[in-house]
């Protein structure tokens, strides 16, 4: 019986490099990788070995006989990948070792940004140099985008966490959490500049953290909120913005955006509260959903559902949601369904309008209706929450260039770039990896590709003597970091906020409860802020 990869793949890939008979598609090199949301297994091809079960780090691979009623539509999609894609072969292949050039020694390294692309970059400095390596994070708690993007109902992915913890313990990492890296000295942060003169190279994983606006007549209106903000909030992230719902509206919201974080809302939104609560969810916002149910979701789609911007196995998990429908519309196949009135609160329901966009959005004091564009008509929504999921842009970093029309730090290959230095060139030993380089782009899998490659042309860059050596012996950081803040948070500390929150959540049944104030980390770690 064939292995079956199913929804909690996390496309990093290490599947790929023990399959003995190179039966997982698409491959790092193989058009697809990091725009597909899973990888697939050619159940024709499988040889049942188990190699890729053991080593995917978010437990998403079974034996096709084993997974259960909710994954088994996963057969079809693994198996409609090699269908659909007739040009992709499966088979023995020959193993290829990368060179390792003869590197300076003592070299020393910081990573800033704590999520996949840096856990990745962690990996393969750790793995190809002798390099000492010291991880740096604004907040106590390290994971980025996995502990505060990843969907609370779907806990197997945060589960690659684990195997960066693996290398936050290696003797060769220092962990230097609640620090943040900006221009604003009085506030306590640590500048560029002091970065670049105590470390040969520093790579900065900061990932995408603003939101795209709308530009809409009424998008300022309380009630309005992005997908940015709302998934910190649902996700425990301190300082995140909050929602307010009306107990009294319309009981729906609506979603400007069809891409996969527009899934993820929709789905936590209108899932029966008594779901969520044995997920790690915030307990602001479980208490919130309890309160103010919403039973119904509306997404607008520009395009049609062909150009839809989520992945298949995405959509289609939607449909496994226990009592609730999904249903898609188009104005050029038929009349869209009348929701100008309040949601039926005896169902629950996610609508798809596609060749939709909004027009405006109006209430009295906040938001109560939302006009949308169809058919070349107006169609109005009654709703009790907007929500923009059209894209994400990086933050600036006072100090370093930044592209503000793409949203990103400009770079070559990985290699950060000033584009007002005159011929564009590399700056000596600075990196960007991930959304902060790319745009807001591919998944975990393809942070792992980039993230490699950035290494890589690090390594190159070292090993041909780019880069400017820092003539600061190595304590001087950590004499900086006491100078400049005196709540630094180390690897002890981390573990110790982790056990909190574990312990937390096993007395309600639940994987975690996080803390949602930066003190009460603090207070966990054995550190408070002086």
């Amino acid at each position: 019986m064939a292995y079956v990869i199913t929804q909690s793949c996390c496309s990093d890939a290490a599947c790929v490099a023990v399959c003995p008979v190179n039966c997982i598609h698409p491959t790092p090199d193989e058009p697809g990788f990091g725009t597909s949301d899973i990888l697939h297994v050619d159940p024709e091809a499988c040889i049942d070995c188990g190699a890729c079960a053991d080593a995917c780090p978010v437990n998403a691979i079974f034996p096709a006989d084993r997974l259960s009623p909710r994954d088994r539509i996963f057969i079809e999609i693994n198996a409609d990948y090699y269908r659909d894609n007739p040009q992709i072969s499966s088979g023995w292949s020959e193993v290829v070792y990368p060179e390792l050039p003869r590197l300076p020694e003592g070299l020393r390294v910081a990573v800033v940004g704590t999520g996949p692309s840096g856990g990745y970059a962690l990996r393969t400095l750790l793995n190809r140099t002798r390099a000492a390596v010291t991880v740096i994070d604004k907040l106590p708690t390290p994971g980025g985008l996995v502990r505060a993007g990843v969907a609370p109902d779907h806990p197997s992915t945060k589960d690659v966490m684990r195997t960066f913890d693996l290398l936050y313990r290696d003797p060769r990492v220092t962990m230097a959490t609640n620090v943040e890296v900006g221009d604003d000295v009085a506030a306590g942060q640590i500048t560029p500049a002091e970065l670049a003169e105590h470390f040969d190279a520093v790579f900065y994983a900061v990932g995408a953290a603003q939101s795209r606006t709308l530009g809409i007549e009424g998008e300022d209106l309380p009630g309005s909120t992005s997908a940015t903000d709302l998934v910190a909030w649902y996700n425990a992230v301190p300082g995140a913005d909050g929602i307010e719902i009306v107990a009294d509206g319309s009981g729906r919201a609506v979603i400007v955006g069809t891409g996969n974080v527009a899934l993820d809302i929709a789905r936590i939104l209108v899932s029966p509260p008594e779901l969520l609560a044995v997920t790690d969810i915030a307990d602001r916002a479980l208490e919130l959903l309890r309160r103010q149910d919403v039973h119904e979701v509306v997404l607008l789609g520009r395009r049609g559902q062909d150009q839809a911007a989520y992945t298949s196995a995405e959509y289609r998990a939607l449909s496994v949601i226990p009592g609730v429908q999904v249903e898609g519309y188009d104005d050029a196949d038929g009349p869209l369904p009348d929701l100008s009135g309040p949601a039926d609160p005896g169902r629950r329901r996610i609508v798809f309008l596609f060749h939709t966009t909004p027009v405006r959005a109006g209430g009295d004091e906040r938001v109560q209706e939302v006009t949308a564009s169809t058919g070349g008509r107006e169609y109005p929504i009654a709703t009790d929450l907007l929500v923009r999921s059209i894209g994400y842009r990086a933050a600036p970093i006072g100090g370093l260039p930044f592209d503000h029309r793409a949203g990103h730090f400009p770079n070559d290959g990985g290699r950060m770039i000033d584009p007002d230095g005159g011929d564009a060139a590399p700056l000596p030993g600075v990196y960007v990896l991930g959304w902060a380089g790319r745009g807001s782009t591919g998944g975990i899998g393809a942070n792992k590709l980039q993230a490699i490659q950035t290494v890589e042309r690090f390594i190159d860059d070292a090993a041909a003597e780019r880069l400017d050596r820092p003539v600061s012996p190595p304590e001087a950081f950590d004499e900086l970091l006491r100078r400049r803040r005196r709540t630094v948070v180390g690897y002890r500390g981390i573990r110790a906020i982790d056990r909190r929150e574990r312990q937390k959540g096993a007395q309600q049944g639940r994987p975690r409860v996080k803390f949602t104030e930066v003190s009460e980390m603090l207070g966990a770690a054995g550190r408070r802020r002086r």
